[in-house]
């Protein structure tokens, strides 16, 4: 098991005050943390799941992956005591009256399968009202492991597991955060909480490494889609949600699944910027607006650029500007292919939309790169 180096940014220990009534959160403890840029690699959206655990007594391991922050409800107990939205583990017990304690060896674990593979940038660990039932410490290990692999696999004597978050103390009511640096890509992690206890939330920010052979197979793909490895570099606005929900799986399912923009009160225009899987030749682009009804982009135009900002690109408009229609899929094919590693939507002049899609195939030197890249990083 190797070690990597691990910067714990929100440092938190410690009991929070037990919950004296009104908003649960008003003691949260939280911070600022520079990787939930990225995306989020354990996104039940994008196919993450909790596939085992050894213990979830008090509340269930899938809770982990739940999008929303956990709630609370100081009144609902169940058969087996308190009911927390999250896993909560029974409470360890040493091997005699004389050595009642737990020892330092024990732990209760999870197993969680990465909706996309990838980088790790960050990880969250959020132990939101667990004020006195929190861990001591936790740890997390990545693993690269292809396929479906069942937990026996996963947990298997020939699975390499790296250790990304050290044995580290956490504290209740609080987001844990940890920088991650192991320049590897992972499919699953391990989740260690020591000795029991329990944790609301997981968050795995990163980017995601997708494999090439599949997009190879698939032969055109949507090569901005947050699945196969595009990214949003930028955005002009996310007043109401973030502009990644762009180009997460599937239709928007409402209102707030999409990218939506506040309201402008001058003459200028909302966009997002997106670096693609890696250099594509598009052939085709949908722009939805699922669900934005009153608040969809009056019109929206496309453009691509063939290199960063470094490299000399410069942008080439290939969608000129269009009347967006609301709660629509618009659905346009590109008179000759646009071939680039940037790609960027404007609306005009503000609203929303609900996802972009670039319809096309990697060029001979994307998919070059792409399968350079995987295999640098363990792939």
């Amino acid at each position: 098991m190797t070690a990597q180096q691990n910067t714990s940014l929100a440092s938190f220990t410690g009991d929070a005050q037990p919950y004296g009534g009104g908003d649960p959160y008003a003691d949260y403890r939280t911070a600022d943390l520079p990787f939930t840029q990225y995306a989020n690699l354990a996104d039940r959206q994008l196919g993450a799941g909790v596939v085992a655990a050894n213990d979830e007594f008090f509340a269930q391991r899938e809770n982990l992956l739940v999008p929303e922050p956990a709630e609370f409800d100081p009144e609902h107990f169940g058969h087996k005591g308190k009911v927390m939205d999250g896993w909560e583990t029974r409470r360890r017990r040493g091997v005699s009256a004389e050595q009642p304690w737990p020892t330092e060896e024990d732990h209760d674990w999870a197993l969680i399968r990465l909706g996309a593979p990838g980088v790790i940038r960050g990880i969250v660990v959020d132990t939101a009202h667990f004020r006195g039932n929190y861990p001591q410490a936790v740890s997390v290990e990545g693993a690269s492991v292809a396929g479906s692999p069942s937990p026996a696999e996963l947990l298997a004597d020939d699975v390499k597991w790296t250790t990304l978050v050290p044995r580290t103390p956490v504290g209740g009511h609080a987001a844990n955060g940890f920088a991650v640096s192991a320049e590897q890509r992972f499919t699953h992690l391990r989740l260690k909480q020591h000795p029991d206890g329990g944790i609301a939330r997981l968050r795995v920010y990163g980017e995601v490494v997708p494999d090439p052979a599949w997009l190879a197979a698939l032969g055109t793909f949507d090569v901005v889609a947050l699945e196969n490895g595009g990214q949003v570099e930028d955005a002009s606005n996310l007043f109401y949600s973030p502009a990644t929900n762009t180009i997460q799986p599937g239709r928007s399912r409402k209102m707030d699944d999409g990218w939506e923009t506040r309201r402008r009160r001058d003459k200028g225009n909302d966009w997002i910027q997106y670096r693609l899987v890696d250099r594509s030749q598009i052939r085709a682009i949908e722009i939805d607006t699922a669900y934005l009804k009153g608040n969809s982009a009056g019109w929206a135009s496309v453009s691509v650029k063939d290199g960063g900002d470094d490299e000399g690109g410069v942008w080439r408009e290939v969608l000129p500007r269009t009347r967006m229609q609301p709660d629509t899929n618009h659905r346009f094919v590109l008179p000759e292919a646009a071939v680039g590693t940037h790609a960027r939507v404007d609306i005009f002049p503000d609203g929303g939309i609900s996802r972009l899609r670039l319809f096309g195939s990697l060029t001979e030197d994307g998919a070059a790169h792409l399968a350079a890249r995987h295999q640098e990083l363990g792939g």
